[in-house]
């Protein structure tokens, strides 16, 4: 069974027991992924379908800051609500001492040396952590490491 079917089934089921903000969230996200599927012209794959979940989790999380800052505590409690339904189709999202361990690997493998090198450090690293770490929380890592 592949995400997508995963995804529809959980709707299916969040709808029948109306569950208004779970139905709400997926039918969000399954029009992004007909939407993504429509424009590559075939069935996604698990890959494919993980970043635009990813996508809608950043958007998510996004959210949840600037409410937070505005001091709109209900709204960032609805968001943390619906980024926790959308995490369920996340892979496991990689510890900071996984990223930063990581990272100190790939600055070894590159032999980078100072901020001018965090280019070369970020295009190598991003593969290996590609959805199971935000690409905030890796840059803020070489840049500390780097510094």
């Amino acid at each position: 069974m592949t995400l997508v079917d995963d995804i529809n089934k959980d709707f299916l089921e969040a709808y029948k027991a109306k569950d208004e903000t779970k139905s709400s969230v997926l039918r969000i996200l399954k029009g992004n992924l007909q939407s993504a599927e429509k424009e590559k012209g075939s069935a996604l794959t698990d890959e494919e379908t993980a970043k635009i979940v990813q996508k809608e989790a950043k958007q998510r999380n996004e959210s949840i800051s600037e409410f937070k800052k505005g001091e709109r505590d209900d709204l960032a409690e609805k968001e943390a609500a619906e980024l926790k339904i959308l995490e369920i189709y996340l892979p496991e999202q990689m510890s900071e001492d996984e990223i930063k361990k990581t990272v100190e690997e790939t600055i070894a493998e590159e032999g980078a040396k100072s901020k001018a090198d965090m280019g070369k450090v970020m295009g190598a690293v991003m593969p290996k952590v590609a959805g199971k770490a935000d690409g905030g929380q890796v840059s803020k890592t070489v840049n500390e490491l780097l510094a």
